[in-house]
């Protein structure tokens, strides 16, 4: 099993050509505030939260915990990428014991058409690959929601199967490690 708990945290800042992936910093509130509470950013994940209730329940430093990368351009950031265990109650596994870790990416909308996405997906897997070498990594998304199944194929995801869940037709796929 994966398990990112036992990884030296925080690590070093990833760059990229265009992008560093680095951990939350009390600088990033108002951009996860931002990116949560967009109904461009929620529609496939359950919708946008209220701001209000956002304000109160973001903690000064958001998101600070082994696998979550802020996305940084120009100093600024402009989305996360997860990478934490499938929660074993949800469907989609591939191991019979559940014990899977998933990708996850959120960006703000100004970021979106740029190529950031895939930029910092790569870099994120890179690093999931070097720190637990031949584990799998999974990716579910709605299946309305193209870009990001195409984005899964170009990060090598393939799909493993479909299947209801919140209300909507899921995809999930699996990229294996070399």
């Amino acid at each position: 099993m994966a398990d990112l708990g036992h990884v030296n945290w925080p690590i070093a800042p990833i760059r990229t050509e265009r992008l560093t992936l680095r951990e939350s910093e009390a600088r990033d509130r108002a951009a996860f505030i931002e990116l949560f509470a967009s109904a461009e950013v929620g529609r496939y994940v359950g919708g946008a939260r209220p701001r209000d209730g956002l304000e109160r329940a973001v903690p000064e430093i958001p998101a600070r915990r082994p696998g979550v990368f802020v996305v940084e351009l120009g100093g600024e950031m402009i989305g996360m990428v997860t990478l934490d265990p499938r929660a074993a109650e949800r469907p989609g596994h591939i191991r019979p014991e559940a014990a899977e870790t998933e990708l996850g990416y959120m960006f703000l909308p100004q970021a979106w058409g740029h190529g950031y996405a895939a930029e910092a997906c790569t870099a994120a897997l890179d690093w999931f690959t070097l720190v637990l070498p031949g584990e799998p990594v999974v990716l579910c998304s709605q299946t309305a929601n193209i870009p990001s199944i195409r984005l899964a194929a170009k990060l090598g995801f393939i799909e493993v199967e479909q299947f209801e869940e919140y209300g909507a037709a899921q995809w999930f796929g699996v990229r294996r490690s070399a």
